[in-house]
């Protein structure tokens, strides 16, 4: 599927609605999986082979914007910024002037129509080219944006302007008022911009710590340096004490000490040897090491982590629907009160033509649909990166806002509450061949990515002392263990109690056990140790009046005496994967649950919950399955995470709250004739930028 879609970087667009009308069109068109985000000003949509992309590019560039060559990209001279320059060259005159003339200061020369007509031309051309085509280009597309009341204020004005000079009648002049609100909106525009970027930064700064060069290792042992796009899965890499890894990978020789801050939020450097991961964009701080390339480009964390902070707003939060409906309908709505306020305000109260006309022009430049449009995607762009800087990953914006109501949080046991380093206590055989039994345990767990395999695999390689390694074939039964046969027939099971035929074999609470055609072979105690940051993690969710609970597939001792450590009152023990399920899903309807895990077993119960939180060391099937995904491995980030999440969730409220509020202030004080059109367009020029600034506060608010 991936294959199939397609990606476009399209310049142009101001706001929400902007994209709103983009997307609309293109899902007009009949293409799907449309998604069109005006800040990363990306454009996304699957293939369909009744529109040609040639189509598609073309009715993007009739609607008013532009389709960016990321090969070949274009250079723009006709930019905002220079339209605001040429526009407030023109205008600073006649605003001047106005407050000059209203203290009783006259000037000759620019009290002449014609000469006010002269400066108020071109801005007012820029306004047709810039607000007119993105207006005429939303009411087509059937979502009218905030430019089509930019558009008739100052096009009512400039018209009503012409005709007075026509009559000769000075009293109906207003150029300033026409060429001031196209220039302020152009300023707030161009603010807008310059803030929008600011929210979007963690895109930006993920993307620059990709390495440009490798070093790459030839088999005649020379080391050539080459572009990164040249280095392919396999290959071997020489990286030294300063470099940045290039790719992801394993340390096949050296010893280094590794920086990955950038990309887990993690400060401490972290010791790397031989068969340790490292990370694309983590940088050597002391020491070097050998890596064979094992992922590249889209397969790498780096470019995941890229993926999941753009992709942060493909899913929009519950609270934003309403925003949208309100949005969709906004412009008629302003258009229809300008309207009666001119009507009610003429006809009505016999209020002058002019002054009606002002007012009802008062109403259009003030009103400002986008503060609502742009309330959540920045603060959820902002929320999201932060999260990205400390190391902690989000898949889609409703995530933010789901993960901040959790009531209960359901937590494995084996590798999530405990650090997964297990220590074999002992070992009884039940053979007098045990270093056959030894292997056949090093074969069959080399199948396996718990931690317990994990453990096994790292302490039978010291005990196979020469003995040939069985040629097996291993199958996984979730929730049992691992069975296996040789090329004899011989069955094996490794697992817990549940594989044992003899039910009057000895048994050992929380034992691994193997066992040859079900006669009992190997009998293996072990132990594992709680996580450093489990029990101040729990005592916070406790604090928080959220509920904590083990969910385990382990046996009850076992997961009974990790609960009382941590002071976890509600346990599940001994549980299938189908049964962690049942769990889950009844815990769900109950209450908004998370579910943290790490495990191939945990997978279905992470995609069940509300919410599935994965650590980094996880498996790649849990990762897929989870909507939050700690890449530190670090528990006490979870903390973090539900800060972060519910400040994201204030903001976004704070930011509706203002975006509301202003529109129900401001329209009614405009229409009551108490607000000039020019202080209007300031006003509005400038509410985009509450919304946005109140979000980019979130990028270094401190949280508690």
């Amino acid at each position: 599927m991936e294959n199939n879609i397609v990606e476009l970087k399209v310049t142009g667009m101001n706001c929400n609605n902007c994209a709103n009308g983009l997307s609309k069109y293109l899902q007009k068109q009949g293409l799907e999986d449309v998604y069109v985000n005006f800040q990363t000003e990306e454009v996304r949509f699957q293939k369909n082979n009744t529109v040609s992309i040639d189509t598609v590019k073309e009715g993007i560039h009739k609607m008013g914007y532009r389709v960016v060559n990321d090969n070949q990209p274009e250079t723009i001279w006709w930019t905002l910024e220079r339209k605001l320059w040429i526009s407030t060259l023109f205008t600073l005159p006649l605003f001047l002037y106005h407050f000059i003339m209203m203290a009783g200061v006259h000037i000759a020369f620019l009290e002449n129509p014609w000469v006010q007509l002269a400066l108020c031309l071109p801005v007012f051309a820029i306004g047709v080219e810039h607000f007119g085509r993105s207006a005429f280009s939303s009411l087509r597309t059937g979502i009218p944006n905030m430019d089509v009341l930019i558009f008739v204020g100052s096009t009512a004005a400039f018209a009503y302007s012409i005709i007075g000079l026509v009559l000769q009648e000075p009293n109906y002049i207003f150029f300033e008022t026409a060429a001031t609100i196209i220039t302020l909106v152009l300023l707030g525009n161009y603010i807008e911009k310059r803030a929008v970027d600011q929210t979007t930064s963690a895109i930006a700064e993920l993307s620059e710590l990709q390495p440009e060069q490798a070093k790459r290792i030839m088999p005649s042992g020379t080391i050539i340096s080459v572009p990164l796009n040249e280095v392919q899965v396999g290959d071997i890499l020489q990286v030294n004490e300063g470099d940045k890894v290039p790719t992801d990978g394993v340390i096949l020789e050296g010893f280094a000490s590794v920086d990955e801050s950038m990309l887990t939020g993690e400060s401490e450097a972290v010791e790397k040897q031989k068969d340790s991961r490292v990370v694309g964009a983590s940088v050597v701080q002391s020491g070097n090491f050998r890596m064979q390339v094992r992922a590249m480009g889209k397969n790498t964390v780096l470019h995941q982590m890229i993926e999941l902070v753009k992709r942060a707003q493909e899913e929009k939060p519950d609270i934003q629907r309403l925003a949208d409906q309100i949005s969709a309908i906004f412009v008629p709505v302003v258009l229809g009160i300008s309207a009666l306020t001119f009507t009610l305000a003429y006809l009505v109260f016999d209020i002058g033509f002019q002054q009606a006309l002002m007012n009802a022009i008062a109403v259009l430049v003030i009103s400002c649909p986008c503060a609502m449009g742009l309330a959540t995607p920045t603060a959820v762009m902002v929320g999201v990166g932060r999260l990205a800087r400390n190391g902690i990953l989000v898949k889609g914006g409703q995530t933010l806002e789901v993960f901040a109501k959790i009531k209960n949080f359901i937590f494995d046991k084996t590798g999530t509450l405990t650090d997964g380093q297990f220590e074999i206590k002992q070992i009884d055989y039940h053979t007098d061949d045990q270093a056959r039994a030894n292997a056949i345990i090093y074969r069959m767990e080399q199948f396996s990515s718990h931690p317990i395999a994990k453990s096994l695999v790292k302490e039978m390689e010291s005990r196979l002392n020469g003995v040939r390694v069985l040629d097996l074939s291993v199958e996984e039964e979730k929730g049992r263990g691992l069975v296996a046969m040789d090329d004899h027939g011989q069955v094996y099971r490794l697992g817990s109690k549940r594989i044992l035929k003899d039910t009057n074999a000895q048994q050992s609470a929380g034992a691994i056990y193997l066992t040859e055609n079900d006669k009992l072979l190997a009998t293996v105690q072990i132990s594992d140790r709680i996580k450093e940051d489990a029990k101040p993690m729990i005592d916070y969710l406790k604090s928080q009046s959220l509920r904590p609970i083990i969910l385990s597939g382990d046996v009850t001792s076992k997961t009974q005496a990790v609960a009382q450590q941590l002071g976890i009152e509600e346990v599940y023990a001994e549980q299938l994967p189908e049964q962690k399920l049942e769990v889950v899903d009844r815990l769900a309807k109950a209450a908004p649950t998370a579910m943290v895990g790490d495990g191939i077993n945990d997978a279905p119960a992470l995609a069940k919950a509300d919410i599935g939180v994965s650590l980094s060391n996880a498996s790649q099937v849990a990762i897929q399955s989870a909507q939050v995904v700690l890449l530190n491995g670090q528990l006490g980030h979870l903390e973090k995470a539900l800060k972060i999440s519910r400040h994201t969730v204030l903001t976004i409220k704070q930011n509706l709250f203002w975006a509301f509020a202003y529109n129900i202030v401001a329209i009614p004080i405009a229409a009551l004739g108490f607000l000039n059109p020019m202080w209007g367009a300031l006003f509005m020029a400038f509410s985009d930028v509450v919304v946005i600034g109140n979000s980019i506060r979130l990028k270094h608010k401190r949280i508690r």
